[in-house]
């Protein structure tokens, strides 16, 4: 996964975090996306993983885990 730096988090815009309001779980790619997922799934509360799993398929409709109806 490509590094993301503090600084690079930082200056990130709110479109790219799943949690946008607390910038938490950023999307800013597809690699960083799939990591989101994975993280929420194993610390998550239900409706963060809701959350999360939705600004997924918004940002990246044609991502594997979402093509089959997931």
């Amino acid at each position: 996964m490509a590094e993301l730096s503090t600084a690079r988090r930082k200056n990130l815009p709110a479109a790219d975090f799943a949690i946008p309001d607390e910038r938490r779980y950023p999307i800013p790619d597809r690699r960083h996306a799939a990591n989101a997922l994975a993280r929420v799934a194993a610390n998550g509360t239900p409706a963060e993983q809701a959350q999360v799993k939705a600004a997924v398929k918004k940002k990246y409709p044609d991502m594997p885990s979402f093509q089959q109806g997931s």
